[in-house]
């Protein structure tokens, strides 16, 4: 067969301020731009599984803006997100209408299958390891049946394929992405990541880890990787035994955490000496309105909300950046967290400030939540669903306090002033440091 992997990637505000904003403010321009650079690491996996008498191709939905000249493929498997779903849903329907036969599957998939089920032949829910090869063999077979479960069956990552890196056209992406990790033990009511697809928290085992690294590497001599994973040391020991691994592999990458590696220089140092050049830490909110019951198993942000800006101050002095995230339009969050956001950026000395707009996202206990409160005008406001559009019924803000207040912060923080402080704050304060303590190492 010839099989279309087809990721529907790119993120676009419906807010027309906000993305002229986005023409102009540096910050906000970068942060687009790595966005829209990452392949969908979840199609190159199931290509790398496919047997090698099928043809692939891998393509991302940009590359097939005029329909009359897309490829002809047998079997086309699209993976979407949320806020493309609706397109995921129409470049189906036109593959389907001239024959081919469609494999849907992703986070959004697994929440709504039996909305993707109405535009596709079958539905992939959960971890598509578990299920591409029967939908292969059914395919050939002319026998696809139209949903296959893997909840039932947990992945294991000791049998995770190598991924088809040599598919991709390299010059296309600022990045590429490995996962180490699947799942997350924080479980946040708002989070709509791996977790919806694993019950588990789980890791891949080391040497495939660094056998997808020297894949890279021979496609591209000095890369830079982003681990995809929610929580990437949670499992200190894991990482112990895999940073001495990327040091003398001389990778630079990116990563999600939380603040509690603060907790441990010595590690802090080893992250530096194997790469790690920044890290996304999910801080929320700089005040306890909005943060108590943000997760479902503990406050554990809430818990160390006092510790934010010391943690912050131990990492970046190791000369490893921080990007911080805020969520605006946490329930409790009045006017005044525009400001406290703006000044919590600065008193961190943040190297970089990532807000988003509270986003319930099908799936999530939030969705459900405010569901069952009626706070959602439109339950399927998929094509909003950004992180950067109003989709709810705010509390204790409107709406329009919340969404100006939000375009007002975001001015002020992606300014080319902001964004060049932060910078050369990082530069001259953290860097010296870090140099510094560095020649002090035994």
């Amino acid at each position: 067969m010839r099989i279309g992997l087809i990721a529907m990637s790119g993120v676009r505000a419906f807010d027309q301020e906000l993305m002229r904003l986005g023409m102009t403010l540096p910050g906000f321009v970068e942060r687009s731009k790595v966005i829209a650079s990452l392949p969908s690491l979840g199609l190159l996996t199931l290509a790398g599984m496919t047997p090698n008498h099928h043809e692939v191709v891998y393509l991302e939905v940009d590359q097939l803006e005029d329909q009359h000249q897309w490829p002809a493929f047998d079997l086309v498997g699209i993976s979407t997100f949320t806020a493309r779903a609706y397109d995921a849903y129409r470049m189906a329907d036109c593959y389907r209408s001239t024959g081919a036969k469609v494999v849907m599957g992703g986070l959004h998939v697994t929440a709504m299958p039996e909305e993707a089920a109405r535009h596709a032949d079958a539905v992939i829910i959960g971890e598509g390891e578990c299920c591409w090869l029967d939908v292969l063999r059914d395919a050939e077979a002319g026998q696809l049946q139209p949903v296959y479960r893997s909840q039932s069956r947990e992945f294991d990552l000791a049998d995770a394929p190598m991924p088809a890196f040599e598919l991709l056209d390299i010059s296309r992406y600022n990045r590429l992405t490995v996962q180490t990790t699947r799942g997350c033990p924080w479980r946040c009511s708002f989070c709509a990541s791996s977790i919806l697809l694993t019950n588990q928290y789980k890791h891949k085992p080391i040497e495939k880890v660094l056998a997808e690294i020297d894949r890279i590497r021979e496609l591209w001599p000095r890369p830079f990787i982003e681990f995809a994973d929610d929580n990437s040391f949670v499992n200190r020991s894991y990482w112990k035994k895999l940073l001495p691994e990327l040091a003398s592999r001389r990778v630079r990458w990116f990563t999600e955490t939380d603040i509690s590696i603060a907790d441990d220089p010595k590690f802090l140092s080893q992250l530096r000496k194997a790469g790690c050049v920044e890290v996304l830490i999910g801080l929320e909110s700089p005040v306890p309105a909005g943060l108590a019951g943000l997760e479902l198993r503990n406050d554990w942000k809430h818990k160390h909300l006092p510790a934010y800006e010391q943690a912050i101050h131990q990492i970046q002095s190791h000369g490893i950046r921080v990007n911080g995230c805020f969520i605006l339009g946490l329930d409790g969050q009045g006017p005044e967290i525009f400001d406290e956001v703006f000044n919590c950026a600065k008193r961190l000395e943040l190297y970089d400030v990532q807000i988003t707009l509270q986003t319930p996202f099908p799936g999530t206990p939030l969705y459900k939540s405010l569901i069952k409160a009626n706070r959602m005008p439109d339950e399927r406001p998929w094509h909003r669903c950004t992180l950067f559009d109003l989709v709810y019924e705010p509390s204790p803000m409107s709406g329009p306090e919340l969404v100006a207040g939000f375009r007002d912060l975001a001015r002020r923080l992606y300014c080319e002033e902001m964004t060049n402080w932060r910078r050369e704050n990082f530069k001259t304060r953290y860097m010296r440091f870090a140099h510094h303590s560095s020649e002090l190492l035994p």
